[in-house]
């Protein structure tokens, strides 16, 4: 079966922006001017397509990226492009979204909101797609409406995000005198045809933005002929550069991360035909992209997968998600080869082989059944039982394994506690299928209380798992209050000896080890380097001590919390030819961590949020005072919009700890009229009176 669409006509890309930007409502408009819905969703009317799930109508925020397929131009259809797009959520708490399809994109458009530039998610997103080379083009949506303005928001993006940032049209006329747009590289300008403002016809360039054009023109070119020795020659003899060249120009640069375009106006309206002439001419086909490189499972050298449909088959699971009627999908992106319906396919990161028994084509939560899936593709998978987000799938006779993805820890934690006995079966049924969906998501159980313990990235996220196990899984919980997640570390290096010797009739139990712990760098996690010369322990009570350690630092020394980035070297010890056993290695080991730990200037840590808020000068006092007083530090200040719409902008970081109701707090100090986000950014240490008081309330004393 021929492949529906040359693999130099696909586009994979995601639409990714701060929150309230508008991706959603651009979305909405693509799939309406590609002919894929034929009535326009709102997002405050809760009927979007892409926005399906109950809580996302109810709140008009994106909380799952939503995948479709849409085709463009409509015609003539042998010049279609076949646009496979990811909407992703704009809120910090489901960052991971972004994240895992960033991975598994080709190029992506970041929208702004034209009346505030850049905002801090927008950087979040932005430094995500830098992590992951993903070409992308911006769009600054809103300039129609009070406060719009896209020479502010080019200039942020230019300032904030990167310097070869240039517009490719320019906006006639702002905020609600906005009627149109001006292409810079074909020099055309084009009005609304009517009031609806559905679409455009072309005009005369208006003579009080002439200057402007010529002006904004000549910055493009100059920045595009520096990606064409061609064309920096034809710049330099002072000959003419024809649009096709200058678009071949701007869609190499945009490949190579050289140049960024910007586009922008009313993402309701018409323009967004131009984004998607855009899209499908300057945003790469996967074969535009470099060969996937993996590696082999047995001997871990390197092996190249060339992006087409004749290479051995290779996959990335980057999404799990529960349909209440099909059970699980897994989405994936195809990197090389073709994958058929009632073929096998390896796990490479499992090892498991797996059965393809049914593949869809996603629209939003609607699927449409397909027999392949080809080089490039994004589709999903129904049924796999062992595939979970970031695992590999492969020819069972050619195995390969990707890049995984990396997902940050959580920072917030709540207990719950099921209703009754009957959820309590269920629930624990709910929690493991919506942990196997979003990896950022963890349970546990505490020891001491049997509370089971859910832990997520903001309040946000966790009020939206609760909201899901109870509609979707009918499960009834009581949740206590959000608790920090705190953790622990040590501040210098220390040794000490673990000796564990139990005598009571028979074999006894003997296990003798010395440790060294030394501080790692904040990341790096926990190192257990086995330093034993001429079997003073023999080789097989080592894993033993590694595990003892591994739970001594889960306990923590301090307040009973994970303790992290800390390498351990067992460098000594001795046995017994009779009484040792694994069982005494492992407390030795447990033994001796806890007493080196003790010695080492053991620190409680915690997470500071990068916190950025937005309000009206008059309110500026309160709102600083008020950050000083839970422990932020303010970072800097900046002016924000004109006239009516103007704000003042503080960015700090404060500790999660002083943040739970801060909305409530900003609402009655600006009267409702300041908002703010809010995203993790480092651990740092407790100071000594907080963490007497936090050790006070978990019941050790200072140790």
């Amino acid at each position: 079966m021929p492949r529906p669409c040359p693999i130099d006509r696909i586009r994979n890309i995601g639409i990714i922006a701060h929150i309230d930007a508008g991706k959603t409502t651009v979305t909405e408009r693509v799939l309406f001017y590609t002919g894929k819905t034929y009535k326009i969703g709102e997002v405050h009317e809760g009927d979007t397509q892409m926005d399906w799930m109950e809580q996302e109508k109810e709140r008009g925020i994106t909380i799952t990226s939503a995948a479709t397929t849409c085709f463009w131009p409509r015609e003539p259809k042998e010049k279609q492009c076949q646009i496979n797009i990811i909407d992703t959520p704009g809120h910090i708490d489901f960052t991971v979204e972004v994240q895992r399809s960033l991975r598994v994109l080709d190029g992506a458009v970041v929208v702004f909101d034209g009346k505030m530039g850049v905002e801090p998610q927008s950087e979040t997103v932005w430094r995500q797609a830098d992590n992951y080379h993903v070409p992308r083009m911006c769009f600054a949506n809103k300039i129609n409406l009070l406060g719009g303005n896209f020479e502010m928001t080019l200039k942020s993006i230019q300032e904030r995000l990167s310097p070869h940032a240039f517009p490719v049209m320019l906006p006639i006329g702002l905020q609600e005198e906005f009627r149109g747009i001006v292409d810079l590289i074909e020099q055309k300008a084009f009005v609304y045809k009517d009031e609806t403002g559905m679409d455009f016809v072309e005009a005369d360039i208006p003579e009080n933005i002439k200057d402007n054009v010529k002006k904004f023109r000549e910055q493009m070119i100059e920045k595009v002929v520096e990606i064409d020795d061609v064309l920096t020659e034809k710049y330099l003899n002072g000959q003419d550069i024809s649009a096709d060249e200058l678009k071949k120009a701007i869609r190499q640069g945009v490949i190579s991360g050289k140049f960024f375009p910007v586009l922008g106006g009313d993402g309701r309206r018409a323009v967004v035909k131009f984004l998607l002439d855009a899209i499908v001419e300057f945003l790469p086909s996967p074969q535009d992209l470099p060969a996937i490189i993996g590696h082999d499972l047995k001997t871990e050298a390197e092996v190249i997968r060339e992006r087409i449909d004749e290479q051995a088959f290779s996959a990335l699971a980057f999404k799990i998600a529960t349909d209440p009627f099909i059970g699980q999908l897994t989405y994936f992106r195809v990197y090389s080869g073709v994958l058929s319906s009632g073929s096998y396919v390896l796990n490479a990161s499992t090892g498991e082989q797996e059965r393809i028994s049914r593949l869809v084509r996603m629209h939003a939560a609607k699927r449409e059944e397909v027999k392949e899936f080809y080089s490039g593709e994004i589709g999903a998978i129904v049924g796999l039982k062992k595939t979970t987000t970031g695992d590999t799938l492969c020819d069972p006779a050619k195995p390969v394994i990707l890049e995984k993805i990396e997902f940050p820890e959580p920072v917030i934690y709540v207990a719950i506690e099921p209703d009754s006995k009957q959820d309590q079966e269920k629930m624990g049924s709910a929690l493991h299928r919506l942990g196997e969906e979003d990896p950022t998501f963890r349970i546990s159980g505490d020891p001491e209380t049997g509370q089971t313990i859910i832990a997520g990235m903001g309040e946000l996220h966790l009020e939206i798992i609760v909201d899901r196990m109870r509609r979707e899984f009918n499960v009834k919980a009581t949740v206590g209050q959000p608790q920090v997640a705190y953790k622990e570390t040590i501040q210098q290096m220390a040794e000490a000896e673990g000796k564990y010797i139990r005598q009571s009739g028979g074999r006894g139990q003997y296990g003798h080890v010395w440790l060294k712990v030394e501080p790692q760098e904040q990341g790096v996690g926990f190192e257990f380097v086995n330093a034993i010369k001429g079997g003073i322990i023999p080789q097989e009570y080592i894993p033993a001590v590694k595990k003892g350690v591994q739970e001594a630092l889960d306990r923590g020394v301090i307040a009973g919390y994970p303790m992290v980035d800390v390498k351990t070297t067992l460098y000594d010890g001795s046995f017994h030819d009779v009484d040792s056993s694994e069982a005494a290695f492992k407390i030795a080991g447990s033994m001796a961590l806890q007493s080196a730990a003790k010695r080492a200037r053991p620190v409680l840590l915690e997470p500071i949020m990068r916190l950025q808020t937005i309000a009206p000068e008059k309110f500026m006092g309160d709102v600083i005072g008020d950050i000083n007083a839970k422990r932020g530090q303010i970072e800097s200040m900046e002016d924000r919009g004109e006239g009516q719409a103007a704000v003042k902008v503080i960015n700090s970081k404060v500790p999660l700890a002083e943040m739970f109701g801060y909305a409530t707090a900003l609402r009655s100090l600006t009267q409702g009229r300041g908002n703010f986000t809010m995203e993790f950014d480092h651990y740092a240490p407790v100071p000594s009176n907080v963490a007497e008081k936090i050790m006070a309330e978990r019941g050790v004393g200072k140790k």
